[in-house]
């Protein structure tokens, strides 16, 4: 089992960045694949990013493709979400989720954190 706690949000002009933290508890974080959701137009999350259990692979949604960017650091039990270049449609509460399934995908993902507050002025 892990526990994911965010850190990092706030309030940010449009064209600005912010670095999203998610730590987590446990011994075992490094073999979960682990990413960012946050709530889509009809409020159910959204996949924003991912990342593999080492690291090797990332995958993004086509709509921050180029701007954001997911890294983990296993030894630090921490997942990091990059936000560069954003937007005021980038305004959102973010989510950090594991799961030892797809990540692509909310359902089935067992482990969330309670989210951290993204708002982006235009």
């Amino acid at each position: 089992q892990v526990q994911l706690v965010e850190s990092g949000g706030g309030l940010v002009q449009a064209g600005g960045s912010l670095r999203l933290s998610c730590a987590a508890s446990g011994r075992t974080f490094g073999t979960y694949a682990t990413g960012w959701f946050r709530p889509g137009p009809g409020k159910e999350r959204e996949f924003v990013a991912g990342i593999n259990s080492r690291g090797s692979n990332t995958y993004y949604a086509d709509s921050v493709k180029g701007r954001f960017t997911i890294s983990r650091d296993n030894a630090k039990n921490t997942l990091y979400l990059q936000m560069n270049s954003l937007k005021a449609e980038d305004t959102a509460v973010y989510y950090c989720a594991a799961t030892y399934g797809s990540i692509s995908s909310p359902s089935g993902i067992p482990y969330w954190g309670k989210g951290t507050l993204v708002t982006v002025s235009s």
